[in-house]
């Protein structure tokens, strides 16, 4: 779109000389079949948005992105857990308020937030300030490691809940809507691409850490994902519609039994007590500590604990989550089969988050929409998970939240599943992740992908959305705290956690330069022709379609003002 202004495969006029930049290379149309016309949507997708499978297929798929979610979960709390000073009991119940945390917040995206197939889980990048508290609370200062923790968790409540505020005030004022107006295919490319690859620390490094279960769950779930339905189909033709949904389920089975096979036959008797914790299947202790029934209540963790300092530094967090979800749901409508969402979508979103991490830390105290502690960001791994089944559907993920609602009550449950070795969720990324990031890729289609000034944005915002915070990832594993020291702790958790997500600093670094390098002049080589409809919501102005995907279950704009919708 806006590459050449005639139609592709049509010669100029005789007589008329070809614009610059068309000159054939060679006098035989070489290569000329070769050329695809840019597609809205993706044609592959069974099921889109609103359309939905069988109630059995539903539930399949459902418990699929239960599983998928978790993972990620029970690596985030395993990183945070233990530096707060929790053990495995800890780990257990935090784990429990995380899954009850994001099926509360999943189910309200989908019915008054985006309104996409979203899973919202806790997000990485509070990684960041969460360990920054932790710190600070010295071990010899408390009787027990739990009471540091519980004291801890009140702290990083009371930070989560000021820092909430940002939140609402980045949604419901629209000043995150005026900023989404400035956004481009030219923009999102790069930053979809980093949201997918952003993370590549959790896939194969994970997998190399018990690669005797991880490589095997890799290549069989390509196997089984890929090439057996090409073999199959000739048998029945029902037999690629299963392969292609259901194989990781198959495939999580077979290797989760292939370890347990490989721990009781005592393969990890004598190995390092870091490679038991990664191939065991009996090494997690989640079982035994989590109870068989546990609800959550208000304050679950005692009293919030506000200081100003922390509050600050949690603040950077939820900015950075507002940033990952943005570029989050456009490759969920991407892979939805849905329009670009506009503005006016997003910025209800951000805001919601806003109120989802207020009342979340009312009842827990850590938890969003991408990682948990209860801090919500769109989850990446499900994102990819919508691509890979081809299963678009709303109703599959709020089907998925009565999964995440149910194990975090049924504590023993929940835990069996959590147990699955972690290196077989990290192959599953592998996969997942790569998807997202070539959604990212096929945006690009809808801008001149011949411009020199498009080449020189999308490749710098993506090298530096990958390589700043990689740099601030070494330097924390190496000096154990980030780049920025200064006497202002809560500046230097900002500096830290903004410049360690890479899609912050894509979407910064891309925002900046795409909207600052004659921006006018190459309006139809940004491919704001097409993309522009999508974003705006005034009537002639916008895309019909986006009422189709992003309106309302019921008539809202009867009972709120349309100027907080």
């Amino acid at each position: 779109m806006g590459e050449m202004n005639h139609q592709p495969g049509v010669p100029p006029p005789v007589g008329v000389p070809p614009p610059m930049g068309m000159q054939p290379m060679m006098n035989a149309p070489v290569g000329a079949g070769a050329m695809h016309q840019p597609y809205e949507q993706f044609n592959q997708l069974n099921y889109c948005v609103h359309s939905n499978p069988s109630w059995v297929q539903v539930a399949g798929l459902a418990f699929l992105h239960y599983l998928v979610m978790l993972g990620s979960t029970v690596m985030l709390v395993s990183i945070i857990v233990p530096a707060m000073g929790g053990g495995p009991g800890e780990k257990a119940r935090v784990i429990q308020a995380f899954l009850f945390v994001s099926g509360i917040n999943t189910l309200l995206q989908t019915l008054v937030g985006t309104r996409l197939p979203t899973v919202m889980n806790a997000s990485f990048a509070f990684v960041v300030p969460v360990l920054s508290i932790a710190r600070q609370f010295n071990t010899n200062d408390f009787e027990s490691n739990h009471e540091r923790f519980v004291h801890t968790m009140r702290a990083t409540q009371g930070a989560l809940i000021v820092a909430s505020i940002l939140n609402m005030i980045l949604g419901y004022s629209r000043a995150w809507g005026a900023f989404a107006k400035k956004f481009s295919p030219v923009i999102m490319t790069p930053v979809v691409c980093v949201v997918g690859l952003g993370l590549f620390q959790i896939g194969f490094p994970q997998v190399g850490k018990c690669v005797e279960i991880g490589l095997p769950m890799l290549i069989l779930a390509i196997v089984v994902q890929q090439y057996a339905p090409l073999y199959f189909r000739h048998i029945h033709e029902r037999t690629t519609f299963l392969f292609e949904r259901y194989s990781l389920l198959l495939c999580i089975g077979i290797v989760w039994a292939f370890a347990a096979i490989l721990t009781a036959a005592g393969a990890y008797n004598h190995v390092s007590l870091k490679t038991q914790q990664h191939c065991r299947t009996d090494k997690s202790f989640l079982i035994s500590s989590a109870p068989w029934i546990k609800i959550s209540y208000p304050f679950h963790w005692g009293p919030p604990i506000f200081t100003a300092g922390h509050s600050f530094g949690m603040m950077g967090a939820v900015l950075v989550s507002s940033f990952e979800s943005t570029g989050a749901h456009f490759a969920t409508a991407r892979l939805a089969g849905a329009t670009p969402p506009p503005a006016h979508v997003l910025t209800r979103s951000i805001g919601l988050q806003g109120i989802g991490i207020f009342l979340n830390y009312l009842c827990y105290a850590l938890s969003t929409a991408r990682t948990r502690l209860i801090f919500l960001y769109k989850c990446s791994e499900n994102i990819g998970l919508l691509g890979l089944t081809k299963v678009g559907s709303r109703r599959v993920i709020q089907i998925s939240t009565g999964f995440m609602i149910f194990f975090s009550i049924f504590g023993k449950f929940g835990a069996f599943f959590a147990s699955i070795p972690l290196p077989i969720f990290a192959a599953i990324y592998c996969i997942l992740f790569g998807i997202v990031a070539a959604v990212g890729i096929s945006f690009s289609q809808f801008a001149n992908k011949n411009s020199m000034r498009n080449i020189y944005i999308i490749g710098l915002s993506l090298f530096l959305g990958i390589s700043i915070p990689q740099y601030f990832a070494e330097y924390t594993a190496s000096a154990g705290r980030g780049p920025a020291r200064t006497n202002a702790g809560w500046f230097n958790d900002i500096i830290n956690t903004v410049f360690a997500s890479g899609p912050t600093v894509a979407l910064i670094v891309a925002s900046l330069l795409d909207n600052t390098l004659e921006p006018r002049a190459n309006e139809n080589d940004r491919g704001l022709s097409w993309f522009m409809p999508f974003l705006r919501r005034r009537k002639g102005y916008s895309d019909p379609r986006n009422e189709e995907f992003y309106s309302y279950p019921i008539r809202v704009h009867d009972l709120v003002p349309h100027r907080f919708l």
